[in-house]
């Protein structure tokens, strides 16, 4: 190891670092006495302690899709927007590679806006298809949020470029479906196609209300996605619905 090396220089290297390359890192400068590179030798054992963990996490969530492995292209499915009191539900239908292993896929709850939103990108790159139903809140208020529900899974479903063989559901059975379903509860945080589904039906309904705050600012739709947050109810009291409400969600409200 060069001695002369800056602590500046080892702690830029380490910033550039994969987390295979840690190991590399650490046998490289784990000689070294100074107080600063045992800080940052020590940083990197834990970036690859969390690494490992993680790789381990993966493989536990892969169970489902290796149990079923043997009836072809498994399909993951979420929804999201079942409680908001504005805008749609949104499901979505996720059909990964089956040796998939994007890290940190999770229950879309479980991670940073941030996080969401690379992993969509991972995800919609490594997917051998993703499918997207949307029902809008004018159908939720006539036929009930639970089979709006129902109905955007099926969209979702059909909006697939691929049929799957099998269906990963996040604790529900989905009716009018003749492909063999699998509910699981908690599915989201114990599939990595269920996981990958909620995110991608996440991200895909949050910048929908994104654009729902341009057109109908005062709510904070931007914020609350249109769940039933302080700003939004005193803004639901004092401005009174806009398009986008449920009416049947806001009874109680206006």
């Amino acid at each position: 190891m060069d001695k002369k090396k800056s602590i500046a220089a080892i702690r830029e290297e380490l910033h550039q670092l994969t987390s295979d390359q840690l190991e590399a890192f650490m046998a490289a400068h784990g000689t070294d006495e100074r107080a600063g590179v045992k800080k940052l030798v020590a940083s990197a054992k834990k970036q690859l302690e969390n690494y490992r963990k993680e790789l381990n996490r993966i493989e536990e969530i892969r169970y489902y899709e290796n149990t079923y492995a043997g009836y072809g292209a498994i399909c993951g499915i979420d929804e999201v927007g079942r409680g908001p009191l504005a805008g749609p539900v949104v499901a979505g239908a996720v059909i990964l590679p089956p040796d998939c292993r994007i890290l940190y896929i999770n229950d879309s709850k479980k991670l940073t806006a941030a996080k969401r939103e690379e992993l969509y990108d991972l995800i919609m790159a490594e997917a051998v298809a993703v499918g997207i139903g949307l029902v809008p809140q004018n159908v939720i208020d006539e036929i009930n949020i639970l089979q709006a529900t129902y109905q955007a899974m099926r969209q979702a479903i059909g909006n697939l470029s691929v049929q799957p063989d099998l269906l990963l559901n996040d604790a529900v059975t989905i009716p009018g479906v003749d492909i063999p379903q699998v509910p699981i509860i908690k599915g989201d945080a114990r599939s990595i196609s269920i996981g990958a589904a909620s995110i991608v039906a996440k991200v895909y309904r949050d910048r929908m209300m994104v654009e729902y705050d341009r057109m109908f600012p005062g709510y904070g739709f931007a914020s609350n996605k249109g769940y039933g947050s302080r700003e939004h109810m005193e803004a639901l009291k004092r401005l009174g619905p806009c398009p986008i409400h449920r009416r049947s969600f806001i009874k109680g409200i206006v």
